[in-house]
């Protein structure tokens, strides 16, 4: 093997199929049990009001629950705007 290979398999931001780690299930993430962000609960609260749904903002939320909360609420809402 050449060594440029082994470094691409060493350090993901040298393998040559850049989406290969850009989308991974919530359920896997390393800190998904921690806290939602600020920026996430901002989110949250604006994509709840705009789909009349002020029960999907909940501050306790983990970091995967309010990104896959977010996700149903963005297609929810697309769909309501066209």
């Amino acid at each position: 093997m050449s060594t440029n290979y082994n470094r691409s398999i060493e350090n993901p931001k040298l393998n040559p199929d850049p989406a290969s780690n850009t989308e991974k299930d919530p359920d896997q993430w390393v800190s998904g049990d921690e806290p939602m962000t600020g920026a996430q609960a901002s989110y949250l609260k604006t994509l709840s009001e705009q789909a009349d749904d002020p029960d999907a903002f909940d501050t306790s939320l983990t970091k995967a629950e309010a990104s896959k909360r977010i996700d149903a609420l963005k297609a929810r809402t697309s769909r309501t705007r066209k």
